[in-house]
């Protein structure tokens, strides 16, 4: 594909898709506590095996009951936690996860308290640590990591650019090189983390992916 292709790709893929989940979930995305945390749970939430859509729901679902805080969500009791779980239609996993939900705030207050810059400050820079870190959290594996840092990218500096192995997926979904900067190059100003979205959904959805090669005439 030649590369003025590419490019076309890229910005019809972007300017049709290239929401966030942040942005989705309602997350005003700031680098303040209330905001990371909610990332954090929105992260932990995507990371199962269930429709975005139906997580994205439950993260404002757990907003709206006033879950929006690592002190409220740990002092919440856990029918409580479970019901808001189950208000987002996050029912298949809401026994486990409101479990999760609580110790992970538990940790979060305890070891950093309740502020996830802390846990950044900790991680000095390093990407690679920051990943780490995210997956102490119970429930928050690799995939969980990957969600949160690649939205918070946007706050987080150190962080971007963050195009990982789901983003780099949908590359090869539509044909794009899966090389990273030729990736940020081909995409001109747009944000790594919109651009990541944007890729992310061309994994997961190949309507999505179809869609966009249709816009940019590549097919």
């Amino acid at each position: 594909m030649a590369g003025r292709d590419e490019r076309a790709v890229v910005r019809a893929l972007v300017e049709a898709h290239g929401r966030t989940y942040a942005e989705e979930a309602g997350i005003v995305l700031k680098d303040t506590p209330q905001p990371l945390y909610r990332l954090l749970v929105l992260a932990h939430l995507l990371s199962a095996r269930i429709k975005g859509s139906i997580a994205v729901a439950t993260a404002r679902a757990l907003h709206e009951a006033g879950l929006r805080d690592p002190r409220r969500m740990a002092d919440a009791d856990w029918q409580e936690r479970v019901d808001a779980l189950g208000r987002g239609g996050y029912r298949r996993y809401d026994e486990r996860t409101a479990t999760q939900l609580g110790e992970g705030a538990a940790l979060l207050t305890e070891r950093w308290g309740g502020d996830l810059r802390r846990l950044r400050a900790e991680a000095d820079g390093d990407v690679a640590e920051l990943r780490r870190l995210l997956q102490e959290f119970p429930g928050v594996g690799p995939a969980g990591a990957d969600i949160f840092l690649r939205d918070v990218q946007r706050v987080w500096p150190e962080a971007a650019p963050y195009l990982d192995a789901k983003a780099l997926q949908g590359a090869e979904r539509l044909k794009l090189p899966k090389d990273p900067d030729r990736l940020l190059s081909l995409a001109g100003r747009t944000e790594p983390a919109v651009l990541a979205a944007a890729l992310v959904r061309a994994a997961i959805g190949k309507d999505v992916a179809e869609d966009s090669l249709n816009r940019a005439g590549s097919r």
